[in-house]
């Protein structure tokens, strides 16, 4: 191409559209996008990890945040059965003389965190826009160096629970963070391991937390749970120093008008000379994606997530996140309560939950190599959800036979036969839909929404679950998997008639289906021509007509 006709970075810094520098250069972009579009279609996985090793790298250390929320999750919630901890904080003793918290404090203590994640998720949504993800993140890396004092050094319960709330709000940017950092710095054929090793990261966090119970539930002093959240301290330390030389979002800097800033970013990101390396066609297609979306979206405002087309793209992104928790998570997933309540030693409870931890790793690892690389999105949700239901459907007709002793086994081994089944589909795509599904000038918002439709889930399902499970109470059992069971079967009808299929395709490809409010199942194979500017113009004002007064 000629030379004298490119478009470098600086020249278009200083316009807010690329028309204001002449059809021939707005013609030179949409012809680098196109070029980058073909590219990310015939990119192997293998070339790709190839061309963007150091995206790959900051990705990792950027998701590696929220192994400090995994990490916390399994920690209080396996506390209750915890007798050092239980005896601290516990509220009465029950028939066999064990200490228990009440279902009131379970709930309120199980809790905090999330709502404190909650609120972490909406600032997280404002904040990006305006300092980008690398400041957030380094500022709610400090935020929680200060916090985990309250949880380390809490003398009751009531400061226990403040100290959760407060740790929360860190969480919260680091669950919604690392996703949309990920799929906003490598090539569609790595977006769906990046953004579901933040999954991969919640297990790591959780199986170091059941390995270090399983450790010190023998300690007869108070430093048998002290021990579990110092060790939360180590992780700031760790990425504080790493994480201020990351760079920014290019995605984030084109959306700013930092064009230059955005070819810099992109230049640490992508190794010179690899296969399908362009920086001047990855930018070009940023920019164009971030144009087409300015003409069929209203704005980047939370509101704006719920107008128009929009509407059913945060649908989607909700209801998959919310997912993880309505398919039983609170009651399958933290089991060792269960385990204990169904007759268990302790010993045995903190071993199975272990070896639970590690199935779920050993799943997420199936998934990438075994059914990701070969099934849509769509399919293996389905299919994952469906099968989670069946087993929790299974869990409540064994309690019928409750007196005999195999029966309090053979239902712990189907909880890990459900914590596979989870990290095969829902647990590991809850992540990465979100991200995908939203327009990239929504994303971040997007999937602080999905999210926090998440955390109400779970604040919902914390309340309820020890009233099923708290022998005080309802005294349910087993019996609670009808109740888990019967949600995880509704999300499963969802995903039939309402989750696209978003495999193989571009943010601008998909920006364009959900803009002709293409029917869920023609999404995998419906023809997308995003270039025909006469179809661009008529969408547009399709939109503009029907948008929302």
């Amino acid at each position: 191409m000629d030379e004298k006709h490119d478009l470098t970075a600086t020249q278009l810094e200083h316009s807010t559209s690329i028309q204001q520098h002449g059809t021939l250069k707005a013609d030179l972009v949409e012809a680098r996008a196109k070029e980058y579009i073909a590219v990310e279609h015939s990119l192997s996985l293998w070339q790709a990890i190839q061309s963007c090793p150091m995206a790959i790298f900051w990705c990792l250390m950027v998701s590696m945040c929220v192994i400090m929320e995994g990490y916390d999750t399994i920690l209080i919630g396996n506390f209750y059965a915890y007798p050092q901890f239980a005896a601290k904080y516990g509220q009465f003793i029950d028939e066999n003389g064990r200490h228990q918290l009440s279902a009131a404090w379970q709930a309120g203590l199980g809790n905090s965190s999330g709502v404190g994640c909650f609120f972490g998720v909406m600032l997280n949504g404002y904040l990006v826009n305006i300092f980008g993800q690398k400041r957030v993140l380094l500022g709610a890396l400090m935020v929680l160096s200060c916090t985990i004092f309250m949880t380390f050094l809490a003398p009751n319960i009531i400061v226990l629970m403040v100290g959760e709330f407060l740790c929360g709000l860190p969480w919260g940017v680091f669950a919604s963070s690392a996703p949309a950092y990920a799929s906003e710095v490598l090539p569609m054929a790595l977006r769906v391991y990046l953004t579901s090793y933040t999954n991969m990261c919640f297990i790591i966090g959780q199986l170091i937390a059941a390995g270090v119970l399983a450790g010190l539930v023998n300690r007869p002093d108070e430093w048998a749970y002290r021990i579990p959240f110092a060790l939360q301290w180590m992780w700031p330390a760790f990425l504080i120093p790493i994480l201020f030389y990351a760079p920014e979002s290019p995605w984030h800097l084109v959306r700013t008008g930092k064009i230059a800033e955005a070819e810099r970013s992109l230049e640490r990101l992508y190794r010179k000379g690899a296969v399908g390396v362009n920086v001047k066609a990855t930018l070009a297609d940023i920019i164009h994606t971030n144009e087409l979306e300015e003409e069929l979206t209203s704005g980047t405002s939370y509101l704006d997530c719920f107008r128009g087309v929009e509407r059913r793209r945060t649908e989607i992104a909700c209801v998959a996140f919310a997912g993880q928790v309505l398919s039983g998570s609170s009651f399958a997933y933290n089991s060792t309560y269960f385990f204990q309540q169904v007759g268990l030693s302790t010993d045995t409870t903190y071993k199975l939950n272990t070896g639970g931890t590690a199935m779920a790793l050993v799943g997420t690892l199936v998934n990438w190599f075994a059914l990701m690389p070969y099934f849509g999105r769509r399919n293996i949700y389905i299919v994952g959800m469906f099968t989670m239901s069946m087993i929790l459907f299974i869990i409540g007709i064994l309690n019928v036979w409750t007196d005999r002793e195999s029966i309090g086994m053979a239902q712990a081994v189907l909880t890990l036969a459900w914590t596979f089944c989870f990290q095969l589909s829902a647990g590991q795509l809850g992540w990465s839909l979100p991200a995908e599904v939203g327009s990239t000038r929504l994303r971040q918002k997007t999937v602080c929404l999905a999210r926090n439709a998440y955390y109400i889930c779970s604040v919902i399902s914390g309340v309820l679950q020890p009233y099923f499970m708290n022998p005080g109470q309802w005294n349910l059992k087993g019996y609670t998997g009808f109740v888990w069971g019967s949600t995880a079967f509704l999300v499963f009808l969802w995903a039939v008639f309402r989750l696209p299929e978003t495999k193989g395709r571009t943010y601008e490809e998909l920006d364009w289906l959900f803009a002709k409010r293409t029917p869920t199942r023609k999404f995998k194979k419906a023809q997308v021509d995003i270039f025909d500017r006469e179809e661009r113009q008529k969408l547009e004002y399709g939109l503009k007509n029907t948008a929302p007064a």
